[in-house]
């Protein structure tokens, strides 16, 4: 059982400054800027040719899901782009069927409303995103508001379709060429991170906000890994050994080579041979291959760790229902942020409430802190990136084709910049937004101007004060049964393990069980990211609880003859693949 005693209930403060900081771009920032760009661009460009630009609202909702799975691997990425489509569509065809019975814009706004609901729960519980709900909620509330009649609806549907199927290609196409990248950065961030770690181990702030970065950084590399399905793969077995390496410099950072450590990521993000650091499953307990002595079980650990993360492989995912649940206070602030700021906004007269809708779409996040912390970035964002459209109007006026590569433009800097914070990432999507608006006819840049700074603030203000309304104070809780049931398991496992009667039949029910619990700790954990008012989520907790239950599913799987007994392996050196 769990012995941390429980953190006290605390109050959040709200960040101004703090929340505009920028950070580190993303290592891969041009791969959904380049990709959205690839995606966008053909549609775009064929409409203009045949003098049909206005129907290239249509397409873009199909193009933009090429954003979606880039940290994914490719087989995982195929599914999700494909999921993505199809939910888009599906988001796209209530839009336009609604919009066609029906200009009542109290109707279309409630609609707007219930569709983010459904878009931000079904998201989250799925673990889609970045960008998650908030482009699936534009391309559908926007459409809301445009003129249809049920005629043009299989049409206009078939064109998103079409480019959708386009950006399923473009987020393909690097897989021949790199088919393990997603995996390969994933572990080599892991590496990274635990290599700062082992620098900064001496304790104090730094130390400390090093080690909960290495742990989240090994945490999201398990999660790529165990996303990539059960195929086998000598890349993939190797991939996991690395991140094992990672987990032990953690435990014993003293220890640790980083020199090691980021050599090794430094070798993993090319696409050449994975390094070799010796395969755990047919080690002895001996020196490391490097000749120091393992700490923390050494390559036994490494073994266990392996051989528990393929048993929590095999474990069917929760059915989605179950993964909803949970979500209810977040899909509840959401459906009553988004329907009031839209009522809001036309009471004050708004010609475009979904863009007030969309605002408050985009502010809800796991916690209220968070929250907050989007309302602060996406009004400094839209209201910077308004003047930036303003100055960029001149020359999208220009003609279809101008106003076609201004879209581009926006498309790439907007994904360019939104690594280093979101706030920079709106500067170039509020242009790209209120560019969209001008496909089927030029407008007056002051009045498009004006409606989206009050929209905006009409958004944030609704959007987060719904946010401090529906709060979420159980989701500290759940985590907090998680792990006891994560543990409960751990000591059942063990004991059916040790126990020489144990049948067959128990056995894979404790290894099973087990395996279902970690999977489930994960799930609540990364729902759970915490309240305003609520105890603090134990992020080490967790993932030493994880490494713990691997360990004890090791034990169970050999137990199960599943795994050669340690003391029947025979040392020998494992060559990895010299495929990328």
């Amino acid at each position: 059982m769990s012995s941390a005693t429980p953190t006290p209930t605390r109050v959040r403060r709200l960040p101004v400054v703090g929340a505009l900081r920028l950070g580190r771009p993303s290592d891969v920032w041009f791969k959904p800027a380049l990709s959205v760009v690839a995606a966008v661009a053909p549609p775009s460009l064929l409409l203009v040719a045949l003098g049909r630009l206005d129907l290239a609202a249509y397409t873009m909702a199909g193009s933009l899901c090429a954003l979606y799975g880039h940290n994914r691997p490719y087989p995982a990425r195929a599914k999700v782009l494909a999921w993505v489509i199809l939910g888009m569509l599906g988001g796209l065809a209530v839009a336009l069927v609604a919009a066609s019975l029906t200009r009542n814009a109290v109707v279309l706004v409630t609609v707007g409303a219930l569709l983010a609901a459904v878009q931000k729960a079904v998201c989250d519980a799925t673990r889609v995103g970045p960008p998650a709900h908030v482009i699936l909620t534009f391309v559908s509330s926007a459409t809301l508001f445009v003129p249809q009649t049920l005629g043009q609806v299989p049409g206009h549907l078939a064109l998103a379709a079409a480019a959708g199927a386009w950006a399923w290609l473009v987020g393909m196409a690097p897989a021949p060429l790199r088919p393990h990248g997603p995996e390969r950065r994933a572990t080599a961030q892991a590496l990274k991170a635990a290599a700062v770690y082992a620098e900064t181990a001496r304790g104090g702030e730094e130390g400390a906000g090093a080690r909960s970065a290495a742990y989240a950084a090994v945490h999201a590399a398990w999660q790529t890994l165990l996303a990539a399905g059960n195929r086998p793969s000598t890349t993939r077995r190797a991939l996991e050994r690395l991140v094992v390496r990672a987990e032990v410099a953690l435990a014993a950072p003293a220890d640790a080579d980083p020199a090691r450590l980021r050599a090794w990521a430094g070798a993993v993000r090319g696409t050449g041979r994975v390094p070799r650091t010796g395969d755990p499953r047919h080690e002895d307990g001996g020196p490391h291959r490097d000749g120091g002595p393992h700490r923390d079980g050494g390559p036994l650990r490494e073994r266990d760790e392996l051989a528990g993360v393929a048993a929590e492989r095999a474990v069917a995912p929760r059915p989605l229902w179950s993964r909803l649940s949970p979500l209810a206070p977040v899909a509840v602030r959401t459906a009553l942020g988004c329907a009031l700021a839209g009522y809001v906004s036309l009471a004050l007269g708004a010609d475009r409430p979904y863009w007030a809708l969309v605002t408050a779409a985009s502010l809800y996040q796991a916690n209220v802190t968070l929250t907050w912390s989007r309302a602060v970035q996406r009004v400094v964002g839209n209201l910077v990136g308004v003047l930036l459209f303003a100055a960029i109007t001149p020359v999208a006026q220009l003609g279809p084709l101008a106003l076609v590569l201004c879209i581009l433009a926006c498309n790439f800097g907007a994904e360019a910049l939104i690594g280093r914070n979101y706030w920079l990432g709106s500067v170039c999507v509020t242009p790209l937004a209120l560019l969209v608006t001008e496909l089927p006819g030029y407008q007056p840049t002051g009045e498009l101007v004006t409606d989206r700074v009050v929209d905006t603030l009409i958004g944030a203000l609704v959007g987060f004060t719904a946010a401090v309304a529906v709060t979420n104070r159980r989701a500290g809780r759940r985590v907090e049964r998680a792990l006891t049931a994560v543990d409960r398991a751990c000591e059942h496992a063990a004991r059916v393990a040790a126990d020489p009667a144990a049948t067959p039949a128990a056995l894979e029910a404790a290894r099973r069980g087990l395996a279902a619990a970690v999977v489930d700790l994960r799930a609540t954990a990364d729902a759970a990211a915490g309240e305003w008012w609520q105890r603090a989520l134990p992020q080490e907790r967790v993932v030493l609880a994880e490494q713990a239950a691997h360990r004890t599913l090791a034990a169970t799987v050999r137990r199960q003859g599943l795994l050669p007994d340690p003391g029947t392996i025979s040392t020998h050196t494992h060559t990895e693949d010299a495929s990328p």
